[in-house]
């Protein structure tokens, strides 16, 4: 109990008091503590109401039955007529002590025949409760409830034809029936007030345990509950300060395995971003500084040989000269992927006809296709206008097909065909070279990443194509599949939107 109460104040410490409204564990405190007062308030009201309804129901049930008895008793003693019956005045003296009431004997003529306060003795009293007893019998016995003066009112017919004796109550009236007068009582309810004041003396102390418990049993709860919440916390910051880097492990609820497993989702991601981070700048190392090693070797070699013939000496330069080509092409293709990875860098999207657009790319192919032995088609289903980035697309066409010219085979082909619906148009590039391995299809669209590294070092490639490719796909929304036979050829297929929603002219 010690450590909750800590915790809390710890919590409360650390907490300016306009953010304490914003803690989750003081909210889910605030709401329980409150919940819980209601509920004895509630019940608290409830409980009073419903003792002051039964505690005056039961008493005017029990003053009734009496002066039923009583009005039998007049009509007995001929009292309406003669009330000097002293038997008759004491027992209306002793049931009017006997609950602090009063009590008026009224004739059929609304006179006052006897008023135990000797107060509207002998005068005439006009209501209309009474007059409707008269009129009704036994059908217009009634009682009310004052509550703020704190008194009880009964009317009780006195009927001739009944013969009511001691003990014996009638409940029913009946048209044959004589009302002679009427008792007009009126009882008080000070015990009854009493007693509401002692329970609710005792209610409320009862409440105010039961609100300390519930406080104690809430603050608990929340400490508890919000504990594993605590613990997720402190990892997390761990792993910012970079005391550790393995996943968080939690409790299982459900609300924290979902936390645990989003982080843990964020954590292995940054840390593939990260490895993706510092693989890259090694190859950018690797890579720039490959052909900068190769011009300094071919460089050294000239200057450690004298009288070079001008053969040799040209053979090296321009041996020189296509390291720096391959230098020049390396930073290009970098800054090029650069752009694209800004989000400032945007798309300029106009209309454009897709079909003359790869026909312009391939014409600037085909001296290539031909170096190689490639047979370069275009092969379009329909026309086609897209709004799309002419330049970036252009380097998607030129990138796909100027792959699947150099790994292709001699005397192979390179197909483009050209298709769209009312969504998107689709470009398939299909050529008969030498395939990609499956377990390689997955790393293809990586920075620098060479199935065949010799290869590719040898004709002249970056590795940067197929990630400037595919980036560029994306920016337009679209996506980039591919399909790879070993020894048979591969198809990259691209779908694009035709009309884009972010039209920047």
């Amino acid at each position: 109990m010690k450590n909750i109460v800590n915790s809390i104040i710890k919590i409360f410490k650390q907490l300016k008091i306009k953010d304490i409204l914003k803690s989750l564990r003081v909210r889910f405190f605030i709401v329980v503590a409150i919940t819980g007062l209601l509920s004895c308030v509630f019940m608290h009201k409830i409980i009073l109401a419903s003792y002051e309804d039964r505690a005056v129901s039961v008493k005017s049930t029990e003053v009734q039955t009496q002066l039923k008895i009583l009005a039998n008793h007049l009509i007995v003693y001929n009292y309406l007529q003669d009330p000097s019956s002293d038997v008759i005045n004491a027992e209306l003296d002793m049931l009017a002590n006997l609950y602090d009431g009063r009590v008026m004997v009224i004739n059929d003529d609304l006179k006052v025949v006897k008023d135990t306060y000797s107060i509207s003795q002998g005068k005439t009293i006009i209501s209309e409760e009474v007059v409707k007893c008269l009129k009704t019998g036994s059908k217009g016995t009634m009682s009310s409830y004052d509550q703020g003066n704190g008194y009880i009112e009964l009317i009780t017919p006195i009927i001739e034809t009944q013969l009511i004796e001691e003990q014996d109550v009638s409940e029913k009236g009946d048209s044959s029936e004589v009302v002679r007068g009427v008792l007009l009582t009126s009882v008080s309810t000070d015990t009854i007030a009493t007693t509401l004041e002692i329970l609710d003396r005792r209610a409320t102390t009862i409440e105010i345990l039961i609100v300390m418990v519930i406080i104690a049993y809430a603050a608990i709860v929340s400490y508890a509950l919000y504990k594993p919440f605590d613990r997720i916390t402190a990892a997390i910051n761990d792993i910012k300060e970079g005391y550790t880097d393995k996943p968080i492990v939690g409790p299982n609820y459900l609300e924290t395995e979902q936390i645990i497993k989003a982080f843990n989702a964020l954590l292995r991601r940054m840390k593939v971003l990260d490895d993706s981070r510092q693989e890259f700048v090694s190859n950018v190392s690797h890579e720039l500084k490959t052909p900068i090693t190769s011009v300094k070797i071919l460089a050294d070699s000239l200057l450690a040989q004298e009288d070079v013939p001008n053969e040799v000496y040209r053979e090296f330069m321009k041996d020189i000269g296509h390291e720096i080509d391959r230098e020049d092409k390396i930073i290009n293709d970098l800054l090029a992927l650069v752009r694209m990875d800004k989000t400032s860098a945007g798309l300029v999207i106009t209309e454009v006809d897709v079909v003359d657009l790869t026909e312009g790319v391939l014409k600037r192919m085909r001296p290539i296709a031909r170096k190689h032995n490639v047979e370069l088609v275009l092969d379009s289903k329909r026309a086609i206008t897209a709004e799309i980035d002419e330049v970036k697309i252009s380097l998607v066409i030129m990138n796909l097909v100027e792959n699947a010219i150099k790994y292709n085979k001699k005397n192979g082909f390179v197909r483009v065909e050209l298709d769209a619906d009312h969504q998107y148009f689709y470009m398939d590039v299909i050529d008969s070279g030498v395939g990609i391995p499956e377990q390689a299809l997955d790393h293809i669209y990586e920075r620098f990443y060479r199935v065949d590294k010799s290869r590719s070092r040898e004709i002249g490639g970056t590795g940067l194509g197929l990630a400037i490719a595919r980036n560029a796909v994306l920016m337009h929304r679209g996506s980039i599949d591919v399909k790879s036979t070993l020894g048979e050829g591969t198809t990259f297929t691209i779908k694009i939107p035709l009309f884009n929603s972010g039209k920047k002219q």
